[in-house]
């Protein structure tokens, strides 16, 4: 694929998937407005996005998914470094503007973005391979487990039935 058109489906792949989350919020929008109707038309629209995104994402996939080691590295910088260097940054601005709730959910998002940096790199060392059945992701906040759902979340402190278990 040529360069323009590359980054035009990246960019398009991009836009698709925001819209796909944003039309999920419309819908829950019109749902608590009691309007069903409006609802289900923002999330068939929403599913339409997904199918654009994922459609997309194949065209460029081999630009963005390389094998498993190299996925894991990659993901295990982009975490790093986000939950060092960019939400810190975010949590800095909001507090300065006085927007407390930004400011809490930079701070939960940058403390998970942690633990979720360090279980990849766990998995990087093979520390985890075959050994996890299912892992626990907080609700309210993002942080994940391989342990038991804990009695508290450590990042927001939400009870554990705010905990999704994901399997295989």
């Amino acid at each position: 694929m040529k360069e323009k058109t590359k980054a035009n489906v990246y960019k398009a792949f991009i836009g698709e998937a925001k819209a796909y989350f944003r039309l999920l919020a419309y819908a829950q929008k019109a749902d608590e407005e009691d309007i069903p109707q409006v609802a289900l038309l923002f999330r068939a629209i929403a599913e339409a996005e997904r199918v654009h995104a994922t459609r997309q994402m194949n065209l460029v996939r081999d630009l963005i998914v390389k094998d498993t080691d190299t996925n894991l590295e990659l993901s295990f910088q982009r975490e790093k470094s986000i939950s060092e260097n960019e939400y810190p940054d975010f949590l800095k601005t909001a507090e300065e503007e006085g927007e407390t709730a930004a400011a809490m959910a930079f701070s939960h998002a940058r403390d998970a973005e942690g633990y979720h940096a360090k279980l990849y790199e766990r998995a990087i060392m093979n520390v985890i391979k075959d050994t996890v059945k299912e892992y626990h992701v907080c609700q309210v906040c993002g942080y994940v487990t391989d342990k038991r759902i804990p009695k508290k979340c450590p990042v927001c402190g939400a009870p554990p039935e705010q905990f999704k278990t994901i399997d295989s």
